[in-house]
């Protein structure tokens, strides 16, 4: 091998190096990730069942953003606390929420899963799938881009 060739060879050698240290240490454990989801869906659904919006609010970053069937991009603490509040105005008494999957990498993640909506009495009025991405915020796990849509047929 000349001079040349192990010039080429140490840098490209260095270059995958980094690369792999850069890549090894984006990742994180997915468990803890998933538990922290977990807990912070949690307190989604309490603050639905108390009727809290501004608990509600709190949960997602500074500049979060709802994106609903049939709305356009709300987004900002404001709103999206406007919005929740509406939406327990409208009946919903309560909300189930299953985490199916969750990926973390780096200070963000998405999470993957099904919801349930309830009226008064446990009467079921909507369910459903969605896709968070999750954003460290404070040393928090918050809801960043949060989009949903039903599953139930078309009336």
């Amino acid at each position: 091998m000349g001079f040349y060739q192990i010039k080429v060879f140490k840098l490209s050698f260095l270059l995958t190096l980094i690369l792999v240290i850069s890549c090894t240490s984006a990742q994180v454990d997915n468990t803890k990730v998933y538990d922290a989801i977990v807990e912070a869906n949690q307190q989604f659904m309490e603050n639905v069942n108390s009727g809290n919006s501004a608990g509600l609010a709190s949960l997602y970053t500074e500049n979060g953003q709802l994106l609903p069937t049939n709305s356009d991009f709300i987004t900002g603490k404001q709103a999206i606390q406007e919005f929740w509040q509406s939406v327990m105005d409208m009946g919903i008494k309560s909300a189930k929420l299953e985490t199916i999957e969750v990926e973390g990498m780096g200070n963000t993640a998405h999470e993957v899963g099904k919801y349930t909506l309830f009226a008064d009495g446990g009467q079921v009025i909507d369910t459903g799938k969605y896709i968070i991405i999750w954003k460290q915020e404070e040393g928090m796990w918050k809801l960043h881009r949060d989009i949903w849509n039903t599953s139930m047929p078309v009336q």
